[in-house]
């Protein structure tokens, strides 16, 4: 049973994944309930494509899935933190490890 989750008018949620590991930010894509109930019943990430307009197992066709570890959510209900272990090369469509390699400015 799912805790009360504050879906948007989509009927979609944020869900941040973070390596279980090293707590490296991966990637941020999101969720419908749908979705979610997939990723807790087979363990691993499954997100819906707001592009696509369907459903998508991270990693099905580059193999680089992610393994659900533990899933969190925030104060307010409306965002998830799922900390995964990284299958493969990483999470971004790139080839990039994570998807968050770039910065603004050099501080």
């Amino acid at each position: 049973m799912l805790p009360e989750l504050k879906f948007d008018e989509k009927g979609l949620i944020p869900a941040i994944i973070q390596d279980a590991e090293n707590g490296d930010v991966l990637m941020m894509a999101y969720m419908n309930e749908a979705s979610l109930m997939m990723t807790i019943e087979k363990g691993y990430t499954h997100f819906w494509s707001r592009s696509r307009q369907k459903y998508w197992k991270k990693g099905e066709t580059s193999g680089n899935v992610q393994e659900v570890q533990e899933i969190l959510y925030d104060c307010d209900a409306d965002t998830l933190l799922i900390k995964v272990k990284q299958h493969g090369s990483g999470a971004c469509h790139t080839g990039n490890r994570t998807c968050f390699y770039r910065k603004i400015g050099d501080r």
